[in-house]
């Protein structure tokens, strides 16, 4: 039987657009998914039905109908501001906090005139990839329950894949956008650096963390991507000299080009981690690559020079960027082992420590720009395990669960190190029907080539028409 979430995003605008469906009746349509499928996937952590009728009966009034965004529905990550709607931060330090301001991304979702039903689920402060915390319910994926959606946008992945949203905004500043997307079955694009007015990068430590969409088809991620792109102002940087508006849509729906790519398994982390990748994700590697051989674009393996400074210098920047948590004395003890372990390693940083790090990480920018510059995009597994499952990390351990985290996502990370755009790409199934992707690393601005290849292998494997139990 149909059902409104059966069309993609675009469909559903278009429907929207012509008036067959209102706001009103696809906001009412999600909200009944969530309340009956949601108590046992955690996507969600905050609910707001009467907000988003509000909203959406007002849409017509308050943004113009041809908002690239009008009247679809999305969630916020439970690490951004909306105004009078908590914000957890998936922590118990912060579960009575309430923002009496709207975070940048959140109005320009708004300007678009998407309809928000409420904060998708994420781990504590977004530091973990895996969604499991304390003050909720852990994010599963669809395809299998008892395995987790990974972060740290999971409640979004999970939203997504479900069809309990029709695509999400998420963040990213080591995977947290490509690793829920890989554990769920979607598509999810983590933009080049300075590209996204609304969080540009260059307001986090290292210039890691950015926002991306995840969605079921390579052109929904396009579509949001552009809306996000659109809007707000440029205060640091300029645009992408490709970008045009809606050009990255156009990409994704014309999906055209050949291109030159290289197949990379090595990491960053390889030197100081024992990483290895299982059969399922070297089997969904080769499949892509084989399509994209077929295609017609040039193939040519590739591994990274050795360089025994990325992992040490990582860890540094991670450590002091958790250090600003503001957490002190017996509110310490109310976060996580992984936390707090961050926080305090964080704070005995020195400034002579931090800045040699921060130079050693731009020097590997250059060396990973200089070293991918035959290349259109590189190819890697999206993760180098299956989805883990419910429980594994090591909740009491902190260096156990960081290894533990490093080893099944060793691929994402230096994307953000070096501000590269990156999208992975659901290409395959388990013999368990657990999905397993790939993900394709591209120059600075190259978005819409990575949109165009992705688009091209959507129309060989046909990924958006594999949908998980709730569907």
């Amino acid at each position: 039987m149909f059902e409104l979430h059966h069309l993609s995003a675009q469909e559903q605008w278009d429907w929207l657009q012509r008036g067959e469906i209102s706001p009103v009746e696809l906001t009412r349509h999600y909200l009944d998914r969530i309340e009956r499928l949601d108590e046992h996937l955690g996507a969600f952590v905050t609910v707001t039905p009467e907000a988003a009728i509000e909203r959406a009966a007002s849409l017509a009034a308050r943004v113009p109908k041809t908002a690239p965004l009008w009247g679809l529905p999305l969630g916020d990550k439970d690490l951004v501001n909306r105004a009078g709607v908590r914000t957890g931060y998936g922590s118990r330090l912060m579960q009575d906090f309430v923002p009496e301001r709207s975070d940048a991304i959140v109005e320009v979702l708004d300007a678009a005139g998407a309809v928000s039903l409420g904060k998708t689920s994420a781990p504590e402060f977004g530091l973990p990839s895996y969604t499991e915390s304390l003050v909720a319910p852990p994010a599963r994926t669809p395809w299998n329950t008892a395995l987790g959606a990974g972060g740290s946008s999971g409640g979004a992945a999970v939203a997504v894949a479900a069809g309990l949203l029709p695509f999400a905004p998420g963040s990213d500043g080591g995977g947290s956008v490509r690793i829920p997307a890989a554990a769920c079955g979607l598509v999810g694009l983590k933009p080049s650096r300075g590209l996204v007015p609304s969080g540009t990068g260059l307001s986090s430590l290292g210039g890691l963390v950015v926002p991306g969409p995840l969605a079921r088809t390579v052109a929904d991620a396009a579509m949001l991507l552009d809306a996000l792109i659109e809007g707000g102002d440029y205060p640091f940087t300029v645009r992408a000299p490709r970008w045009d508006g809606g050009a990255l849509l156009n990409a994704a729906v014309r999906g055209e080009g050949r291109f030159q790519l290289g197949v990379m398994t090595t990491s960053p982390w390889d030197d100081a981690y024992d990483i290895e990748i299982a059969p399922e994700a070297s089997a969904a590697l080769a499949l892509a690559v084989s399509e994209l051989d077929a295609i017609g674009h040039g193939i040519e393996d590739f591994a990274l020079e050795p360089d025994d400074s990325y992992a040490p210098n990582f860890c540094t920047i991670w450590q002091a960027g958790a250090a600003s948590i503001p957490a002190e004395g017996e509110q310490l003890e109310l976060l996580e082992p992984l936390t707090k372990w961050l926080v305090l390693r964080g704070r005995q940083v020195s400034a002579r420590e931090l800045s040699s790090a921060l130079g050693a990480l731009v020097e590997f920018e250059r060396s990973i720009i200089r070293q991918f510059r035959r290349f259109d995009a590189v190819i890697t597994p999206s993760l180098a395990m299956t989805p883990r499952p419910v429980g594994w990390y090591d909740a009491e351990d902190a260096e156990r669960n960081f290894a533990q985290q490093v080893q099944y996502t060793p691929f994402t990370s230096f994307a953000n190190v070096t501000g590269l755009p990156a999208i992975t790409l659901p290409v395959s199934q388990t013999a368990d029907d657990v999905p397993m992707g790939v993900q394709l690393v591209g120059r600075p601005g190259g978005e819409h080539v990575l949109l165009a290849i992705g688009a091209q292998l959507e129309r060989r494997l046909q990924w958006q028409r594999r949908h998980p139990p709730q569907w």
